[in-house]
């Protein structure tokens, strides 16, 4: 008998899922099929429906994958054939995703992600959600163990692995997502990306709506013949409605997203799942994390809440975000956050003492771009409108007022192993990373910079993206940034 592992198949409804995937590309060929005023239009739109079916049997059909002691090995392709041997110990993050439907149907999604490829190292869609767990299972122990599959009969569930025991860092109660909810602006989000679709369908849907709105409000609020003073009332009433369906939106999504938060740990890599309909659970070894980012916005230090994130040396998944625990903890106290990061690094470093002030004259580089721009804006304005636009220069003293606040709170620390920055005025952020997972650092000068004295330190780290600031110490002493810049050159030279 061959001591080779078996091949295992997909889910037999594997198929119906990969459907879903193809949803909003079925929807427009539908209407397409509806809608069309030509023939071969009609005949385009069904051939798509009946060539994505199709493509999507055969893909179960040709799906395979076997479960080694030390790697898994998939066999796919519809017409071309692909066999990937993918050894455990590069599989970085495993990632199980369930919607409401595949929650009901007993299946998860699982993808595996490793740090140096352009794409997932394997896409099942979909499996068993005990294989799926077994599977995770299996890539935490690193192949220590080989799965006992060959003994179970088709159909029948594998035996169940002793799953390791996990050590909760950070849950978050219902009380919790809600603040998560009311501390962000996921619902403006909402409504732009609303808006954005409605653009789209021309006819002018969003002119229109606006048009009948004002028409509607505006008959009504004149038969009733309001002063001046009901007006300001009646308007900011709406305003506050907004903000309140505003927040309202971004509570619904944080409860959408992050109900039953849990992060654990469990030999060496950190687990997180939630959702409240779809449940997605990722895992990263703890040292694949790069950079930290946590963040205090205005509304969160009202609540007395932050928020922690971290980048991470993983792909981007099939999904379109990354599996890879970015909101490592979407909101928590301040001490609770502290005494999570002081965990996770490994010379439990955090939080840093000894934060240096920027440049003295840090406030005037952060004052004088903007207040150029405003003058800029007050000239084109003035050529347009005359000069009645010259109010407009009343915001400098504003503009004045944020670049010293900011600068006043800015500060910047290089101890411990770590080399972190701190900033904002309203909202608040601290970035910082470890000196050796540094990929490379730069020093900036502009014309501005050099003419008082300061430069700027970039620093780039693996799994970096747009949605977070840049790793970097602005407005530097020139002397001070050139020390620096040597002292981590040295380290990244070893």
């Amino acid at each position: 008998m061959s001591s080779e592992a078996p091949e295992r198949r997909l889910h037999p409804l594997s198929f119906l899922f990969l459907l879903g995937e193809h949803l909003k590309t079925l929807l427009l060929l539908l209407v397409l099929v509806i809608l069309g005023r030509r023939h071969d239009n009609e005949l385009y739109a069904l051939v798509g429906i009946v060539g994505v079916a199709l493509y999507s049997v055969a893909h179960y059909f040709t799906y395979r994958y076997r479960i080694e002691a030390d790697a898994i090995v998939v066999r796919s392709g519809v017409f071309q054939r692909n066999l990937r041997h993918v050894p455990f110990a590069r599989i970085q993050n495993v990632a199980l995703h369930q919607n409401l439907l595949q929650r009901l149907f007993g299946v998860a999604e699982v993808v595996l992600e490793s740090a140096g490829s352009g794409k997932p190292e394997a896409h099942m869609r979909v499996l068993r959600l005990d294989e799926a767990q077994e599977l995770e299972r299996q890539v935490r122990r690193g192949g220590a163990r080989p799965v006992a599959a060959a003994a179970t009969a088709p159909g029948e569930a594998s035996p169940a692995a002793p799953a390791p025991s996990e050590n909760v860092l950070l849950s978050l109660p219902t009380a919790e997502v809600l603040r998560l909810g009311l501390a962000s602006n996921h619902g403006m989000l909402i409504v732009g990306g609303a808006f954005a679709a409605l653009a789209q369908m021309g006819d002018n849907l969003i002119g229109r709506g606006f048009t009948a709105a004002g028409s509607w409000i505006g008959g009504h609020a004149g038969g009733l013949h309001l002063s001046y003073a009901w007006w300001a009332f009646a308007i900011v009433l709406l305003a506050v409605l907004a903000l309140l369906g505003l927040r309202l939106l971004s509570t619904v999504w944080a409860l959408l997203q992050f109900h039953g938060f849990v992060l654990s740990e469990s030999e060496g890599r950190l687990s997180m799942q939630r959702g409240l309909f779809t449940r997605v659970r990722a895992t990263v070894p703890r040292h694949r994390i790069q950079a930290w980012s946590l963040h205090e916005g205005l509304v969160q230090r009202w609540l007395g809440r932050r928020s922690l994130r971290v980048d991470s040396a993983v792909v981007e998944s099939g999904h379109g975000e990354k599996h890879a625990l970015k909101d490592l903890a979407p909101i928590a106290t301040p001490a609770r956050i502290d005494a999570l990061v002081d965990g996770l690094l490994p010379r439990h470093a955090w939080p840093l003492r000894d934060w240096q002030p920027l440049h003295p004259q840090a406030w005037r580089r952060k004052f004088t771009i903007p207040a150029l721009l405003l003058g800029v804006l007050t000239l084109v304005v003035m050529w347009r409108s005359g000069a009645q636009a010259l109010w407009l220069l009343a915001l400098l003293p504003l503009l004045a007022l944020r670049g010293w606040w900011w600068a006043r709170n800015a500060a910047w620390a290089m101890a411990d192993g770590l080399v972190a920055f701190r900033g904002g005025w309203l909202s608040r952020y601290w970035r910082f990373a470890e000196t050796r997972k540094l990929q490379a650092l730069e020093l900036r000068q502009s014309p501005f910079d050099r003419r008082l004295g300061m430069a700027t330190l970039h620093f780039d780290t693996a799994g970096a993206d747009g949605n977070e600031p840049a790793l970097a110490i602005p407005y530097l002493p020139e002397e001070t940034a050139r020390r620096i810049y040597e002292e981590l050159a040295a380290v990244l030279e070893k």
